[in-house]
C-alpha cells in the first residue's frame, strides 16, 4: 500500500518551506535530504515583503521576524564616481504600502528557523543521508529513487533538489544549468573591521563596468556581509572555493578607492561561479513537481531565490488543498507560478547586464533614469513583486 504522504527531494529553504506549507493543509510529508545534517551554507541573504508573507503562512512569522535585521533603505552607488545613484527609503512608506517590512538574515538563521517549525510538527518527516536521484510512478503512487539504492514511497513527490536537480533531469529533461560567466566572492567579516564610514543600515551596491560590490549588516549587528560579482566570463561551474585576497581584489582594480577598500577588508572568501537556467513550463510529470531552484534557478541579481521558493512552497499547498484530485492540484500549481517565477529569472539576468555592470554612456543612462525617479514610482515599480502572498 502506497504511503499517504508527499515525498520531497531537498532539505533546503525551499524543501522545509514545502513540508510546513503542506503540513498547515493537513498533507503529511517526508523530506529527503542527501547530506548527513540539515543546514545551510552562505551568509546573508535579503527578503523582501514577500517572503515575510510567506513566512506568517508557514506559521513562522514571528521567529523569522525575531532574527532579521531591518535596513532603511537600498542603496544604490556609482563604483566610479563615489557618489549615490538612488535609493529605495524602507521604512513607513514602504511598510505602509506592502504591508511587509524589507530585511536581511544569515541564510543560516532563516534555515533553522524553518527547521525547527517542521522538527515541532507531527505531519513532518525529516531523513538526512537520503539523496533521491530519481522516481517511478503509477496510477497510485511514486517511488523515490536513492543513490544508495533504497527506495521510498509516495502519493507524490516534490523536487526541491536546487540547481543541479535529479528530479529535474528526468521531468524536464533539459541539459544542465547555464553558466553565467559571473563570479561571486562573500565573505562575511566583523563589523568592526568594515570601514566606519560605511556602516550604513542599508542594503548598498555599488555599480561598476562588469562588476558590483555588495555589503550590508547580519546577526543583530555583529557582522557584515560582502558579496563582490565580477564579470570575468568563467566558463565552468564553482561552487563555494576558497580563493586568495589578491584573486578578489583582481576584478575590482578600476572601482573608486572607497568600493576597493571595502574588498581589502574582507576575510576568508569563497568563490561561486553563477548559473541559472532559461524559464521552462515543464514543470509536472505525472505525480512529480518542482520548486524553487530545482524549477527556475536565477541569478541572484533581485535578490528573490528563497523568496520565490517560499512562494512556491504556500502555492502549492494551497493548490492541492483546493483542488479535486492531486493531477488538477499540480496543475494549478504550474499555472499558478511558471509566468511569475520566469519574470523574475528574466528580470535578474537583465538587473546584472542594465543596472549593476554598465560602463560609458549605458551607465550615464542609468543614472539618470534610476537617479530620477521618486519614492512613490520606485514603489510601484515594485507592486507586482512585493505585493503579492504567492497564491496569485
Amino acid at each position: 500500500m502506497v504511503p499517504d504522504r508527499t515525498l520531497i527531494a531537498g532539505g533546503g529553504i525551499g524543501g522545509l518551506a514545502a513540508a510546513l506549507a503542506l503540513a498547515r493543509e493537513g498533507i503529511s510529508s517526508l523530506v529527503l535530504e542527501k547530506a548527513r545534517k540539515l543546514g545551510e551554507i552562505g551568509a546573508g541573504i535579503q527578503l523582501g515583503p514577500n517572503a515575510f508573507h510567506c513566512f506568517d503562512r508557514l506559521g513562522v512569522g514571528e521567529a523569522a521576524r525575531g532574527m532579521a535585521v531591518y535596513i532603511d533603505q537600498l542603496r544604490l552607488m556609482d563604483a566610479l564616481a563615489d557618489g549615490e545613484i538612488c535609493h529605495i527609503d524602507l521604512k513607513e512608506s514602504f511598510r505602509a504600502r506592502f504591508n511587509n517590512p524589507y530585511a536581511v538574515v544569515h541564510r543560516g538563521d532563516l534555515h533553522g528557523v524553518l527547521l525547527k517549525g517542521c522538527e515541532e510538527h507531527p505531519m513532518i518527516d525529516l531523513r538526512t543521508g537520503a539523496e533521491v536521484v530519481g522516481y517511478d510512478q503509477d496510477g497510485t503512487g511514486v517511488t523515490a529513487k536513492l543513490a544508495d539504492g533504497a527506495a521510498v514511497m509516495g502519493c507524490a513527490l516534490v523536487g526541491a533538489d536546487g540547481l543541479w536537480s535529479h528530479v529535474r533531469r528526468q521531468v524536464a529533461n533539459d541539459g544542465p544549468p547555464r553558466v553565467s560567466g559571473h563570479t561571486t566572492y562573500r565573505s562575511v567579516i566583523p563589523t568592526e573591521l568594515m570601514p566606519e564610514d560605511l556602516r550604513w543600515n542599508a542594503a548598498t551596491l555599488w555599480a561598476g563596468p562588469k562588476c558590483h560590490i555588495v555589503h550590508y549588516p547580519l546577526s543583530g549587528w555583529k557582522v557584515f556581509n560582502l558579496v563582490v560579482t565580477y564579470h570575468n566570463h568563467a566558463p565552468e561551474p564553482i561552487a563555494g572555493k576558497p580563493v586568495s585576497d589578491e584573486e578578489v581584489r583582481r576584478g575590482f582594480s578600476h572601482v573608486c578607492e572607497r568600493a576597493q577598500n571595502i574588498i581589502r577588508h574582507g576575510k576568508d572568501w569563497h568563490k561561486w561561479v553563477l548559473c541559472d537556467r532559461d524559464p521552462i513550463d515543464k514543470w509536472v510529470d505525472g505525480r512529480v513537481a518542482l520548486l524553487g531552484d530545482a524549477a527556475h534557478p536565477m541569478m541572484q541579481y533581485m535578490a528573490q531565490g528563497a523568496c520565490m521558493a517560499m512562494e512556491d512552497a504556500v502555492c502549492l499547498a494551497d493548490a492541492l488543498a483546493k483542488a479535486s484530485s492531486l493531477k488538477a492540484g499540480l496543475a494549478d500549481y504550474r499555472a499558478r507560478r511558471v509566468l511569475r517565477t520566469a519574470r523574475v529569472q528574466l528580470m535578474s539576468r537583465a538587473m546584472g547586464d542594465h543596472v549593476y555592470h554598465p560602463d560609458g554612456p549605458h551607465a550615464a543612462l542609468r543614472n539618470s533614469l534610476m537617479g530620477a525617479k521618486s519614492q512613490d514610482q520606485w514603489l510601484d515599480a515594485l507592486q507586482w513583486l512585493y505585493g503579492g502572498n504567492g497564491l496569485d
